[in-house]
């Protein structure tokens, strides 16, 4: 990589931070505003990559888009009742379509509801719900996580990790990924505990470390998911949103597996503590 494109995947990659960042320091309003940016990037760029296998029309889109944003206000009472609302119009728009495909064309929908919207929905309803900065310590260990994973695979990775979906991830490199995360858990834990929000769950040492791991093992999993969906339609990047880091499903993919994880992680946290 020349030293342009190096400072261009820098300078992008920062201001992608800063927005995340910046978002989530507004508070709980700031959340919510960065995931309906998310979802609605991310539905567009879905539809884009599927094209030729759906068939979409703008107005199928349209109500894609609603969907996931609807599920972003998961914490609001009326939520189902919209979100089925929606649903609804988008089984009965696909009569009107004129497509041979009409089960792919709803089986892309639905995908982009459960895949974008309902793990971007449970980012919100943690923000709403518990506190807006643990959605921060969450990014941080994806990002942690990744950069360690980078950094020992590169250095002694040796070992495919899953060949067939990423040929170039080493177990080398997850274990060191992991073991970055676990480090800055326990960072997180013995200094900003209140800071990240975790003093509502009465939080200790071994609860940060349970949350580093789910959020390192679910984000792996999280970027192999969407390597296989890429793969599945023969495309390298799911966009250009992002100079020299590609679309931003790229960016998300290890977060949108991560939330779910971590919101099952963290009820069972809430449950035991009763």
């Amino acid at each position: 990589m020349d030293f342009k494109k190096l400072l261009t995947r820098t300078l992008s990659g920062l201001v992608y931070c800063m927005i995340i960042v910046g978002c989530i320091l507004c508070g709980q309003y700031g959340v919510l505003a960065l995931g309906a940016l998310l979802v609605t990037l991310a539905c567009v760029e879905f539809s884009k990559i599927s094209h030729d296998l759906s068939g979409k029309t703008l107005p199928t889109l349209i109500l894609d888009i609603a969907g996931c944003l609807t599920l972003c206000t998961g914490f609001l009472g009326y939520t189902l009742v919209v979100w089925t609302a929606i649903m609804l119009a988008r089984f009965i728009l696909e009569l009107y379509i004129e497509s041979e495909h009409p089960l792919k064309n709803l089986a892309h929908s639905m995908l982009s509801q459960i895949y974008i919207g309902l793990p971007i929905g449970i980012m919100t309803c943690i923000a709403w719900i518990l506190h807006p900065m643990i959605i921060l310590a969450l990014f941080f260990f994806l990002w942690i996580s990744d950069t360690g994973a980078f950094l020992v695979g590169s250095m002694i990775g040796r070992h495919k990790l899953f060949e067939r979906i990423s040929p170039k991830k080493t177990w080398e490199g997850f274990l060191g990924g992991l073991l970055f995360t676990l480090g800055a858990a326990a960072l997180f834990s013995a200094c900003c505990n209140d800071f990240f929000g975790m003093n509502v769950l009465r939080a200790g040492m071994g609860v940060w470390l349970g949350l580093g791991a789910v959020v390192s093992v679910f984000g792996t999993w999280g970027d192999l998911v969407e390597s296989m969906i890429k793969r599945s339609l023969g495309i390298k990047d799911s966009g250009n949103i992002i100079p020299g880091h590609g679309g931003i499903l790229d960016r998300i993919d290890s977060l949108l597996l991560a939330l779910p994880a971590v919101a099952v992680y963290l009820s069972i946290i809430i449950y035991l503590a009763i």
